[in-house]
């Protein structure tokens, strides 16, 4: 008995949409949007989540502006606290940042990346839509950090379209990190250890910048490292953007602080290039 091939018959699983790049894109959009949604869910049916993404801003607002701000002077006759959010702002969301690796992590240890692996969905969305919701965490953060910040005193000196930009680079920034911590996430499946290793990590590349203290009080050696850290970068170019800087005073001859917004993008563009594809690959390896 002869066997025949269906003139209709339907290709193997997947060879559809991998011969239709659009098809391709628009799967792994619809997968990478399921997935974030799930991560946000979490902020209403997990509590802590949402005190840590709505408490922890206003903690370091307070605290700054009402512990440090009468010991810390600026120069250059800057109000403190206006010098000071928008390095709160960047801080945070390096911070903020980290969800992502945690988040990871948990899921690996429960078995819920397991799970997705088995699903026939696009194994890149996983992370994706993990960054991304972090994304929407870190928008709350900086929207609870601005109404703080306007209480203390804190106000926008620049236009609404230069603020904007502000807020824009606040999150092109964490979400470049993110991708950062994603790989992290993926090599580190423990909460614990991600937790400690990135406070290990973040804690200095915070505090060693210009987000709570002027330039000019780094010793010379230090100050060259201050000045080519992007989180210095980052919050410099949200002061020049919200107008909290003096227009008159001088600015370090370095090019990364002549340059802070473009110096940024760039920090931005490069850690994308670098760390999405290495975590998608080392995601995808793990998956075999």
């Amino acid at each position: 008995m002869s066997t025949q091939t269906p003139t209709g018959t339907h290709a193997p699983t997947g060879t559809p949409a991998a011969a239709n790049p659009m098809a391709t894109l628009v799967r792994v959009a619809v997968d990478t949007h399921v997935v974030a949604k799930r991560n946000l869910i979490k902020i209403v049916r997990v509590p802590e989540i949402l005190v840590s993404v709505l408490i922890s801003p206003i903690m370091f607002v307070l605290l700054f502006a009402y512990v440090f701000g009468g010991a810390i002077d600026p120069g250059d006759g800057v109000p403190y606290r206006e010098f000071l959010i928008p390095g709160i702002f960047a801080q945070t969301v390096v911070f903020g940042a980290t969800f992502t690796g945690a988040g990871i992590a948990d899921d690996m240890q429960k078995g819920i990346i397991d799970r997705f692996r088995s699903l026939p969905m696009s194994q890149s969305a996983v992370l994706a839509g993990r960054t991304a919701s972090d994304v929407v965490y870190n928008v709350l953060s900086l929207v609870i950090m601005a109404l703080t910040g306007l209480l203390v005193g804190w106000r926008v000196r620049g236009s609404l379209l230069d603020a904007a930009a502000a807020f824009a680079l606040l999150l092109a920034f964490s979400y470049a990190v993110s991708w950062v911590m994603a790989l992290v996430g993926v090599l580190v499946p423990s909460v614990e250890v991600i937790n400690n290793a990135s406070f290990i990590v973040i804690m200095p590349l915070t505090f060693v910048s210009n987000a709570f203290v002027p330039l000019e009080s780094f010793p010379p050696l230090l100050r060259t490292v201050v000045e080519w850290n992007p989180v210095s970068t980052l919050t410099q170019a949200c002061r020049e953007l919200f107008g909290n800087v003096n227009p008159a005073a001088q600015v370090s001859d370095a090019w990364s602080m002549q340059n802070p917004g473009l110096y940024t993008l760039l920090c931005v563009v490069v850690m994308l290039l670098v760390f999405a594809p290495l975590a998608t690959a080392r995601y995808r390896r793990t998956a075999h």
